[in-house]
């Protein structure tokens, strides 16, 4: 399939720098009607736009993509300053394919400096009493105090970096401690998942799971899913703990024994589905992600089930780009169709995801090169 990644690949570079050209000094936000809204930085998405800028550049060594990242920097320094829109635990998207990115490809120390200062934000929303990272909210929020959602596994790799670059304990510890917590309270026991779980503030006692995306709050968000898939994959690479390793791949064997015809997962799993139910490309593209690690995590173990994780990677993977991506449409700003945001919320539940396409991205090159993200050193 060596052919169909490579054509892809260069699908998806025309695209992006076609897009920094139209939208120079601009960040893709998520809006309908098959287009990104260009702004400013005051999302949690926009470090996927940068990561996607380091991926070509270390793909291809073009300096025009290495250039457009760099130009942004002071702008993501700038946000840290400034406090900009980061009451939320997504400080580890934003910097770890923006700043740490960065550092890892061309050893800028103001990229160093600036991605410890994020690791150090991040760390603010430690909450110790209940033994979490809080996702959303300021402090004692009512509704968001005691929350933790999937997602924030993939904000984890910052601390682990930041442990590594510093040799301080903190870093490592308050990581290591809410990948446990997520681990036992998020993961059901048939290995799906709840995106969102609930502690009581005061006694930091476990209260509930829930949903914030999903369907119904015991139903299994697919994006959530495959966060848990690459965050608990990489929370192992990390600390070599095989809690998280076993995690990841109970949810991979989870997501994979609930794919639908096409191998692209609908909004969630437990949706009934119509015509017309809302796809996912986005969750799809992470677990496809998620599955590499876990194959390379697993090469050499004698493990039963990585035939099943690649097949099941070069089937999601060939179905989104003949069936999902817009390796056709060369004036579109997105690389994959069919992505959901909001799907409850009515908020873009059909559209391009500048995530998806990160992730897309990211297993493209994975694939054909073995070019990796920025979650760790290569």
């Amino acid at each position: 399939m060596n052919s169909m990644w490579s054509l892809a690949i260069e699908d998806a570079l025309s695209k992006l720098k076609q897009n920094i050209v139209k939208h120079p000094g601009k960040l893709p936000h998520i809006a309908d009607g098959r287009r990104y809204e260009w702004g400013g930085n005051d999302d949690w998405i926009e470090g996927f736009y940068i990561g996607m800028m380091w991926l070509a550049y270390e793909y291809g060594k073009d300096p025009f993509f290495k250039e457009s990242a760099e130009a942004f920097l002071g702008n993501f320094k700038d946000r840290l300053d400034r406090h900009v829109a980061l009451d939320h635990h997504d400080i580890g998207f934003l910097y770890s394919l923006s700043a740490v990115a960065e550092w890892r490809v061309t050893r800028n120390p103001a990229a160093r400096e600036t991605a410890l200062q994020a690791a150090d934000k991040l760390l603010m929303r430690w909450r110790p009493n209940m033994g979490i990272i809080q996702a959303w909210g300021k402090e004692n929020d009512p509704e968001n105090g005691g929350r933790i959602i999937i997602d924030c596994l993939l904000n984890l790799p910052l601390l682990f970096w930041a442990h590594q670059e510093t040799g301080e304990a903190k870093y490592y510890d308050i990581a290591m401690q809410h990948a446990l917590k997520s681990q036992k309270f998020l993961v059901r026991g048939d290995g799906s998942s709840y995106h969102t779980f609930y502690f009581d503030t005061g006694s930091g006692n476990a209260i509930r799971g829930g949903t914030h995306q999903g369907y119904q709050d015991g139903s299994t968000w697919t994006r959530g899913q495959a966060w848990g898939i690459y965050g608990f994959a990489l929370a192992y690479r990390y600390t070599k703990h095989e809690a998280f390793l076993d995690a990841s791949k109970r949810l991979a064997r989870y997501f994979i024994e609930h794919l639908p015809e096409d191998d692209v997962v609908y909004w969630d799993f437990d949706v009934p589905v119509e015509a017309g139910t809302p796809r996912d490309s986005s969750a799809s593209a992470i677990a496809a992600c998620g599955l590499l690690e876990l194959l390379e995590l697993t090469d050499g173990s004698g493990d039963p089930e990585r035939q099943m994780y690649e097949d099941a990677l070069k089937r999601s993977m060939k179905s989104l780009i003949e069936n999902y991506a817009t390796v056709k449409e060369p004036e579109a700003e997105g690389l994959l169709k069919h992505g959901s945001y909001h799907v409850r919320g009515d908020r873009a539940p059909d559209d391009y995801m500048i995530w998806g396409d990160y992730f897309y991205l990211e297993a493209l090159l994975r694939l054909q090169s073995g070019i990796k993200g920025y979650w760790y050193e290569k």
